[in-house]
């Protein structure tokens, strides 16, 4: 098996993907994954306008095609409109995962009242007809701030740097672990990977 993990990052945004401002998702999601990553690790990104058939289709094109097994959305998950990035995403896949979102509305709303208005979802997406040995991918949703994708990326922590409210990436590596991704180690000192006993691999 490749140790690789191959992350996708897809940024969501009508203005930005027509050049009215610069898109502040995808590097901060880079430079994040910089520090709390110590496994190898590549990424494919995208900039995308919000049209749910368009979103619908890279996240499809990034797990299949590409083979991601972790794709990353910032943007287009709040109350308005044009804001169908959930609906997109509940379309491409064969799993819910309603802690992740959940988790994610807990750590935000420690910040801002308004975090109760972001609809971000998660799933996952399997690879293959069923038959055979499968691998998929988990689809995650993130806030659009860089700011509120730290939060809640990490958790928070005190002033001694120990966990008050567990971010959702420390349950990322044990949930890719489980649907045949590789085996993904973490910086602890911005973030701890947490996995039963019985998945911890020795080094």
């Amino acid at each position: 098996m490749n140790d690789e993990l191959l992350i996708g990052l897809v940024s969501i945004s009508d203005r930005a993907s027509q050049g009215v401002y610069e898109d502040q998702g995808i590097p901060s999601l880079k430079a994040w994954f910089g520090e709390a990553l110590t496994s190898p690790w590549r990424m494919e990104t995208r900039l995308i306008p919000d049209e749910q058939p368009l979103i619908e289709s890279t996240l499809k094109a990034l797990v299949d095609e590409a083979g991601c097994h972790l794709v990353l959305t910032t943007g287009g998950t709040g109350p308005a409109r044009r804001d169908v990035t959930p609906e997109a995403t509940l379309a491409v896949g064969d799993k819910e995962m309603p802690g992740f979102g959940e988790q994610m509305r807990q750590v935000s709303l420690k910040f801002v009242p308004t975090a109760i208005l972001s609809r971000q979802v998660a799933v996952i997406r399997f690879r293959g007809d069923g038959r055979g040995p499968q691998s998929g991918a988990l689809i995650i949703n993130l806030p659009g701030q860089p700011k509120a994708i730290k939060e809640t990326l990490e958790g928070l922590k005190d002033e001694t740097g120990k966990s008050i409210v567990n971010g959702i990436f420390a349950a990322v590596p044990y949930c890719i672990d489980l649907i045949g991704g590789p085996y993904i180690e973490t910086n602890d000192a911005v973030v701890k990977a947490f996995r039963p006993k019985s998945a911890v691999r020795k080094t």
